[in-house]
């Protein structure tokens, strides 16, 4: 396998720790500063700087490619710059796969959504990826790309847990009647990647989250729990101070399916529920002292 993976970012990295142990082949990432692509080659990674490489050298001989770089300003940095090596070598690759949100699926009032739902987002980052899925798709579909879409809910793992805040009391329970958020431990979208890799099926879209879908605060009072500390504070959503991202968030609330994920690709989640997720993140932190 030689993967190239554009956006050498916190699941890119998970990914590339998850191949570890069973997987041969050569992995380029890119990433914007050339100070971070010095610190990818601890990673087994060969780095380049993107924009700014042409990447044609590194697609012709690639076998599988991710993107998981996100649209800037409503456009994909891929497309931008690469749109028509792309084009051109579009039949020649195994797998390529594309990590979108679950934010596409815009506002159910809690209910449940699949990767049937109508595409409705909320938030102009949910309308700029729903454009960045259909310019894949059509890429797809008019040079053969082996175009494989997952759609992703809030992501933690390693160093990305609410403990830190909750620990400093900087978190808060923010209250919002009906409000439920889905979410993915970062091993778990590795090793469904992985899983769509050994299995590729050109077109599938895929719910990458766990099986828990729950209110935010449910989360900090877990994390608190576990802590031995106090609960964070609870503030009505009317009345929160919070950015203007922040506050998009509470503009959709739905429980993701992960079903097909787990009929179609076989994994079986290592952390099926933030509970589980969370714990894990907490026994790490105590057996480092």
């Amino acid at each position: 396998m030689k993967l190239v993976i554009f956006g050498m970012g916190y699941s890119a990295q998970a990914l590339v720790e998850e191949m570890r142990p069973f997987a041969s082949g050569t992995v380029i990432g890119t990433t914007r500063s050339a100070a971070k692509a010095e610190s990818l080659k601890a990673l087994g990674v060969e780095p380049r700087v993107f924009p700014g490489a042409d990447m044609r050298a590194e697609l012709e001989s690639a076998t599988h490619v991710l993107i998981t770089a996100g649209p800037e300003d409503g456009a994909d940095p891929v497309l931008k710059h690469l749109r028509p090596i792309f084009e051109e070598l579009a039949d020649r690759f195994q797998w390529v796969g594309y990590l979108s949100t679950t934010g596409v699926y815009g506002d159910h009032k809690g209910a449940w959504v699949d990767e049937s739902a109508p595409l409705t987002p909320a938030t102009r980052r949910g309308r700029a990826r729903v454009t960045t899925e259909g310019e894949w798709k059509a890429l797809a579909r008019d040079h053969g790309l082996a175009l494989h879409i997952f759609r992703l809910p809030g992501i933690y793992g390693p160093g990305r847990g609410p403990f830190e805040k909750v620990r400093n009391g900087t978190a808060r329970r923010i209250i919002k009647e009906g409000q439920v958020f889905s979410r993915i431990h970062v091993e778990d979208i590795a090793q469904a990647l992985l899983a769509s890799m050994a299995q590729p099926r050109p077109g599938a879209i895929y719910n990458i989250c766990d099986n828990d879908p729950a209110p935010p605060e449910d989360v900090l009072t877990y994390a608190a729990e576990l802590l031995g500390v106090d609960l964070p504070p609870a503030v009505r959503f009317e009345e929160a101070e919070m950015t203007p991202m922040a506050r998009s968030f509470y503009a959709e609330s739905k429980k993701v399916d992960n079903g097909l994920m787990k009929r179609e690709l076989g994994v079986k989640l290592r952390y099926p529920t933030y509970r589980a997720g969370l714990d894990a993140l907490f026994a790490a932190e105590l057996s480092k002292g």
